[in-house]
This record gives C-alpha cells, sequence and structure tokens, in this order.
C-alpha cells in the first residue's frame, strides 16, 4: 500500500499525493508496432518510446495509438503493470485526466445544438444560486477558460482534506462551495486561466437545463453516440480490470503503484472519467472531427485562441477552443486535449476530418511544474507520432 507523504497541486487535475517509493524497479520491454513489418518510420518511432521509458524519471510504461479510417496501430514501451511485466494494451482502462474537460465540453455542445443552452447563457440565469460575483460568466467563456472563476483545487481547506485523506469522497456538486467567498480571477472574456472551476460549473449548468444527473448525460450524448462502453465516470478510486498502472516515479526510489490512491470525486468533471486508449481515440475523432456537432456549433468549438494551451501543453503550438485545442505541428493542425493526474499523462488528437486519430499516454505524471525536462522530451516524442498520423495525407 502507498504512503501518504504530502500533497502536490497539479494546475490541470486534482491535488495529489505525492507517495513514497516502494514498489519493485521499472523492467523495460522491446516496443512493438502491431502488424507487418516494420519500416523505417516505424523503427524510429519505437526507439522513441524506448528512449522515453529508459529515462531516470521516466514512465515504466507507454502506448500509442495511432488510427487511420479505422484502422489502428498500436505502439509500446516498458510495461502497464510493474507486478507482472505485462506490456500496456489498448483495452486497458486508466485514468485520462483533465481529457474529461473534452467530454464536458461535448456535453454542453450538445446541449447547445438541442436548443437546451446556449453559449452566451451565464451562471447567474442556469445557476443563481452561485455567487453574485460569477453571474457574468458565461457558457462561452467556461469553456475556453476565459472566465476568471477562482480554481477550487488550489483552495487550502480542499488541499487539506486530500493531505488528510486522498480517498475523500467529495460531493462534486458542492466543489465550487471551497471558493465561492472568492471574487472572479480577471474580468470575463479578457484573460486566459485554466481552471478546474470552469468544467464543474458546465457540468452543473447542463445539470440544471436537464434536470438529469451529468452521468447520465454523458451516456446519452457522449458514450452511446460514439459507441464508448469501457468508459465510466466513477467517484470512487477504484479502475476497472484491466488497467494500466500509474506510478510516482522519483528517483533514487522505485517507482510505486499509485493508480488507485487518489479518489476521483475531487475531480468529477473536469478529470474524472476512466477511459481506454481505443475508447478515447474513439470520443476523440467524434468530438474533435464533424461527427458530433452540428456546423454551426462546431464553428463556434473552434474558434482558437492563439497561444493557449492545454495542461500540459500538447505538440507544437497551442491554441484554446471551446473545450478542445490545436496543436499546429511541424507537419500540420491535429484538435485534441491532455491532461494529467497522479499516475498519468495523457494526450488524444484528432485530423480536423475526425478520419485518423492519436492517443499517447505513459503511466506517470508530468506538467510544466513537475518533471518540466520529461514534459520536453514528451512532447517532442508527440509531434514525432503526430508526424506519422499525418504522413500521406
Amino acid at each position: 500500500m502507498p504512503t501518504r507523504a504530502s500533497v502536490r497541486r497539479f494546475h490541470g487535475g486534482l491535488s495529489a499525493a505525492a507517495l513514497a517509493a516502494a514498489a519493485v524497479g521499472a523492467l523495460l520491454q522491446p516496443a512493438h508496432a502491431a502488424g507487418g513489418s516494420p519500416g523505417h518510420d516505424e523503427q524510429h518511432l519505437r526507439r522513441q518510446l524506448e528512449r522515453l521509458v529508459a529515462q531516470d524519471d521516466g514512465p515504466p510504461g507507454v502506448i500509442a495509438v495511432l488510427t487511420r479510417d479505422g484502422r489502428p496501430q498500436v505502439y509500446t514501451a516498458g510495461v502497464g503493470d510493474i507486478a507482472t511485466g505485462r506490456p500496456p494494451k489498448p483495452d486497458d482502462h486508466m485514468r485520462i485526466a483533465s481529457i474529461a474537460k473534452a467530454f464536458s465540453g461535448a456535453v454542453a455542445l450538445r446541449l447547445v445544438d438541442q436548443g437546451l443552452l446556449s453559449l452566451d447563457a451565464t451562471i447567474g440565469e442556469v445557476l443563481p444560486a452561485q455567487p453574485a460575483a460569477w453571474h457574468a460568466v458565461t457558457l462561452r467563456q467556461l469553456l475556453q477558460h476565459t472566465s476568471g472563476l477562482p480554481d477550487y483545487s488550489a483552495d487550502p481547506a480542499f488541499l487539506r482534506i486530500l493531505q488528510a485523506d486522498p480517498r475523500h469522497v467529495f460531493d462534486p456538486r458542492t466543489l465550487l462551495d471551497f471558493v465561492a467567498g472568492e471574487p472572479l480571477l480577471f474580468r470575463p472574456g479578457v484573460l486566459y486561466e485554466y481552471s478546474n472551476s470552469d468544467n464543474i460549473a458546465v457540468a452543473l449548468m447542463a445539470e440544471a437545463v436537464t434536470g438529469r444527473p451529468y452521468e447520465e448525460l454523458l451516456k446519452e450524448l457522449v458514450y452511446r453516440p460514439l459507441g464508448l462502453r469501457r468508459t465510466s465516470l466513477p467517484l470512487g478510486y477504484r479502475l476497472p480490470s484491466p488497467f494500466l498502472h500509474g506510478y510516482d516515479v522519483t528517483p533514487p526510489a522505485e517507482p510505486e503503484d499509485i493508480s488507485e490512491a487518489v479518489g476521483t470525486s475531487g475531480v468529477w468533471a473536469s478529470g474524472g472519467i476512466v477511459s481506454t486508449p481505443r475508447e478515447l481515440g474513439a470520443f476523440i475523432r467524434g468530438y474533435g472531427g464533424p461527427a458530433l456537432l452540428s456546423e454551426k456549433t462546431r464553428k463556434e468549438q473552434l474558434a482558437f485562441r492563439p497561444g493557449d494551451s492545454s495542461e500540459p501543453a500538447g505538440p507544437g503550438t497551442n491554441a484554446a477552443g471551446l473545450a478542445i485545442f490545436q496543436y499546429t505541428t511541424r507537419c500540420g493542425v491535429l484538435y485534441g486535449h491532455t491532461g494529467n493526474f497522479p499516475g498519468y499523462t495523457q494526450l488524444a488528437a484528432t485530423t480536423p476530418d475526425g478520419r485518423r486519430s492519436l492517443t499517447f499516454s505513459i503511466n506517470t505524471q508530468t506538467s510544466k511544474g513537475m518533471k518540466p525536462a520529461l514534459l520536453a522530451r514528451l512532447r517532442t516524442v508527440q509531434e514525432d507520432f503526430a508526424c506519422a498520423l499525418l504522413k500521406d495525407r
């Protein structure tokens, strides 16, 4: 069992337990790609994954899935479970971290298409019980992180609860109460500030206009239309089997399995979803492509703010849309989202036509404030995979 040493806040996920090491060392396995004999590009991609896993503070394992017109190609290196040596697999469950924000965006924008919500609807109109100082904030601003809402996950009282019990079960519908007495950080719409509070408010607005739980809306508006059967939003700390194990990697200590060390009720619509590499690809092709939304709503979704990034930043140059980001790489443009959570760092991206996707999952956490050198290396490797996805278009 892990031991709780301290609590670290990461910007774009939940405040996480920093766990002392107690597990056996990482076992490396050669990277491989599913399908025929490898070409030069495949050999390069495999070597990139092997180098990532071989770093002292790198992940025990990595899995990247390139999907072109429904045909997946799976690349892995290292292990998805140190104890057994089992490699990562495309149907392993895993915490997708802040990519859950894209799911809340999908729910909200589908409700916009149905006429139940408007991008110009305000907190005051839909959630009048929220603080009066927040009432002018619109759904559009929440989805694009220009709301100015203070981030509840940085609140000292929230962090104290997590420090005492990382598996504490919060009532997710009261998470904003931690910052209800605080003013907006800036006038809505004038600045960009990535905040976990934004997508909690989005989910609450969706519930308010439908009278239905957010979890039901996810099933009806996202999971079923996209054929997602292994994707869920739990409130506890357990992961369905089989799962990609997540690790705290803090050399010189041995990696420690923290897959189930932290509950997800404290991130809910901002970071609590569990999915698989295969289903995450299906989701981002639907949400980032033209399949899920009307042309009118999609135009609003893809109105990007240059220079504003997801957390952690994705490959290339980032720009922020409505619960989706544009990644302009040296080989072309992708739409997607990233995320990080104790034990996991995630990327899901698609071509604008929704016909190709990349999911890239490592089983340790990195962000701009945590292992920045690892993040820089990760983004370089992700861009190489993005180029492989975009090749021959």
